[in-house]
């Protein structure tokens, strides 16, 4: 079964449409399935229209690679937990760049045909570009997923005069392409290559574990772009489409998260972020625990109460724990609501998803900016699992790697009780001054272990 060419644009321009709809749909929680939904028919019409098209052979062997990918992702899709989710969207941006460098290395070394110089012109340009971006996207996934993962350590790698050596890498690529469109051979595009690929293992290498989120929405803008400058190599103009909407969402999210943090967006991407400037501020005071019935009777006294979820709620899969937490005390008469950085967990809106999975009410779920006014007038604030998001450092040390960087200001708050498995500072290595402030009390242990005792002593 083939079906015409003007069929086929036709499926494209629908696919593009659910596209478009489908990022549109993920601007709020209430429209988001919708989104997906939306997203999911797109990808299928996109990709029958490209195996029932012109062009496209059926082959067994592509058969078996069809049936054996959808087997792959849907066994992934199940196992992976939330927890898993941002290394898991690295992963998949590595198998975007590698296919880029794969098309476009497989484009040159086949015959073609031009009628004019400057459509051989274009078309080399078109696979250099991907190849270059294909290749940096492959190795920097690589690396994001190994520190996600726990893999690789979260501080960043600084190198002595490592823009220096960036900037060589980016030099030299662009000497290569230019011998390469004045026939040199091929070695120039395996050259730019291996340049490449270093280039996108020393940049992600060069970030801090604070920047991560930054990070993997950063790779989600490459993998756009590398898919887009692909869709141009193969004259797909579905996949030039898609590629550009995944590249500059990807893009303007990062943006948006900089800011943020208060970071320059080009600092971020060229790496340092997470390390620290000078001496840092000594800390006074000490942790003090509380256990759960004190902060069971604290709930109970209080009036107004603000729950700031952290990366240490989906790894214990607290969410559910929370929000029959957040249940009981409503009943009760108690005004809950939630304060949400931007940056909270590894993944952009991942402390979102998991309150909408456990049935959290949307109109309770406060941005930072929305919240962060209203903490001097709370009578009791609980973190969960959160360091960066919360630390008072960023306001108020300088030297801090994260000075400068908007956070809830939770210590503002009456009481202040942070959930936390021990002492330790967190994925990104940073102290926290909040743990020793005379108002704060540490509710130590398993996130949902503690908030299920706490849940036996609230009725």
């Amino acid at each position: 079964m083939t079906i015409s060419p003007e069929l086929q644009t036709a499926a494209y321009i629908a696919a593009a449409v659910l596209f478009i709809l489908s990022l549109g749909g993920l601007k709020d929680q209430e429209s988001a399935k919708r989104g997906v939904w939306y997203g999911i028919v797109g990808m299928a019409i996109a990709v029958f229209a490209t195996i029932i098209g012109p062009g496209v052979q059926m082959s067994a062997i592509l058969a078996v690679t069809l049936a054996v990918g959808a087997v792959i992702g849907a066994i992934v899709a199940l196992r992976v937990e939330m927890t898993g989710m941002p290394q898991l969207v690295a992963a998949l941006h590595s198998f975007v760049g590698l296919a880029a460098v794969l098309i476009g290395i497989n484009s040159d070394l086949t015959v073609h045909e031009f009628a004019t110089n400057a459509e051989k012109i274009i078309h080399e340009t078109e696979v250099f570009l991907g190849v270059f971006i294909g290749a940096v996207t492959f190795t920097g996934s690589i690396v994001a997923f190994g520190k996600l993962a726990g893999k690789i350590g979260g501080k960043a790698l600084i190198l002595p005069l490592r823009h220096l050596w960036n900037i060589i890498i980016v030099v030299g690529s662009l000497v290569l392409m230019v011998m390469y469109m004045q026939g040199a051979g091929s070695w120039t595009l395996y050259a730019m290559t291996v340049l490449a690929l270093i280039l996108g293992w020393h940049l992600v290498m060069a970030i801090g574990g604070a920047d991560m989120p930054v990070v993997v929405s950063m790779l989600n803008s490459y993998s756009g772009w590398a898919a887009a400058a692909t869709g141009f190599l193969l004259g797909n103009d579905l996949l030039i489409v898609t590629g550009a909407l995944v590249g500059s969402s990807g893009a303007i999210l990062s943006y948006i998260m900089c800011k943020a943090m208060n970071r320059g967006f080009l600092s971020v991407i060229l790496g340092g972020f997470g390390g620290a400037k000078g001496p840092q501020m000594d800390i006074e005071g000490e942790m003090i625990s509380i256990d759960a019935e004190g902060v069971a009777a604290a709930l109970e006294d209080a009036d107004s109460i603000i729950i700031v979820p952290g990366y240490g709620m989906a790894v214990a899969q607290a969410q559910q724990s929370v929000s029959e937490l957040t249940r009981r005390l409503r009943a009760k008469g108690k005004n809950v609501r939630f304060g949400i950085h931007p940056v909270a967990g590894r993944l952009p809106g991942h402390m979102n998803v998991l309150l909408a999975e456990a049935k959290v009410p949307y109109d309770i779920v406060l941005e930072m900016d929305e919240i962060n006014d209203d903490f001097p007038d709370t009578d009791v604030v609980i973190v969960i699992g959160s360091n960066d998001i919360v630390n008072p450092a960023a306001q108020e040390d300088p030297n801090s790697p994260i000075a400068g960087m908007p956070v809830l200001e939770v210590w503002k708050a009456k009481q202040v009780f942070v959930m936390k498995r021990g002492q330790g500072t967190g994925y990104s290595g940073i102290e926290n001054p909040l743990f020793f402030k005379e108002n704060t009390r540490m509710f130590y242990g398993d996130a949902k272990a503690s908030l299920d005792t706490l849940l036996t002593m609230i009725k």
